[in-house]
């Protein structure tokens, strides 16, 4: 095959080995384990072949289905409108937004269908991953994890200690639950990335989330953007384990957290527009890693994403006092 072909921009912006240890949840959000991956999306010669290696480390049934024991490798035809998984391991494309791939594809060895989501946030050094399972439109399992990216793993210790290092860490806290500050009212604050329905970057959101507890199980949240997309709603928020709702009065729906990811669809009242979301909790400030998706008509109008940074106010629920 020519030699001539160039990577496309996504190929390029993920040159190198990534390693991570996503956690393996149940449907019903149970964490389970934990995989092992270390993978690669590799150009040459005018091919780009993708491949795997993982290692579960898991209780119950999803341990004997996701555990294949072989090195995943199989062929993608690389551009930026879709990237085609080819096989045998993995059927099916993605769709690039510039540093975000939204990919839906067909698992034989795994039988499930995958929605998986990367985000990569050069800010952070993250790659953000997450992939939910179906068979059919019915959800078996939830995949997701943090990533970080080497040139020289292989031959690197210095590199392979700051990777172990990394991965530990990712296995104490991967489990940890989706939870926005439970007392303290304050402002989400970040700028997104927005691209239109052709995947053209068409500029910026500038995006703030007014947070302020009600009590320990609602909260009240207003959310700004103006930008490309000039909108302002208020919903209630209610969080009873790993369910989430969102009570309008502008913005009606329902998520489901796994780990520190929180998957959910709000409904805009009175119109044909709803907000898919995948939000996910980075560190201990509350850092949140969005992806934002607006559809309209039931048809996808824009792909947003970014990072959105906490900036605390007051203590709103301080003890409370009988005299």
């Amino acid at each position: 095959m020519s030699d001539t072909k160039s990577p496309s921009n996504w190929q390029q912006a993920i040159t190198g080995e990534w390693h991570g240890c996503p956690s393996l949840f149940e449907a019903d959000g149970t964490h389970v384990g934990y995989n092992k991956v270390s993978r690669a999306s590799e150009f040459k010669d005018g091919r780009t072949t993708y491949w795997m290696e993982t290692r579960f480390d898991a209780i119950g049934p999803l341990m004997d289905r996701f555990e294949i024991g072989a090195r995943m490798e199989f062929g993608v035809i690389d551009s930026d409108q879709d990237r085609i998984y080819t096989g045998p391991d993995f059927y099916g494309s993605g769709k690039p937004y510039g540093l975000l791939v939204d990919s839906s594809y067909y698992s034989p060895g795994w039988n499930v269908q995958l929605r998986t989501v990367n985000h990569v946030v050069p800010d952070l050094g993250l790659q953000v991953y997450s992939s939910q399972l179906f068979e059919g439109d019915t959800l078996v399992g939830v995949f997701n994890g943090l990533y970080v990216n080497t040139q020289d793993h292989e031959s690197n210790p210095d590199t392979q200690a700051q990777v172990a290092t990394f991965l530990e860490k990712e296995k104490k806290e991967a489990k940890r639950p989706f939870n926005l500050p439970v007392k303290h009212a304050g402002v989400f604050r970040g700028e997104f990335e927005v691209y239109n329905e052709q995947q053209e970057f068409v500029g910026t959101n500038t995006v703030t989330v007014h947070h302020r507890p009600i009590n320990l199980l609602h909260s009240e949240q207003t959310i700004e953007i103006s930008g490309v997309i000039n909108r302002k709603w208020t919903a209630m928020r209610t969080r009873n384990g790993g369910s989430h709702q969102f009570h309008g009065p502008d913005l009606h729906g329902n998520g489901k957290s796994y780990g520190r990811y929180l998957y959910s669809v709000r409904h805009v009242l009175g119109e044909a527009f709803k907000l898919w979301s995948r939000e996910t909790v980075v560190d201990e400030d509350y850092t949140l890693v969005c992806a934002w998706q607006f559809l309209e008509s039931q048809n996808n109008r824009y792909m947003t994403f970014g990072v959105l940074r906490w900036e605390a106010g007051d203590n709103v629920l301080a003890a409370n006092y009988i005299e």
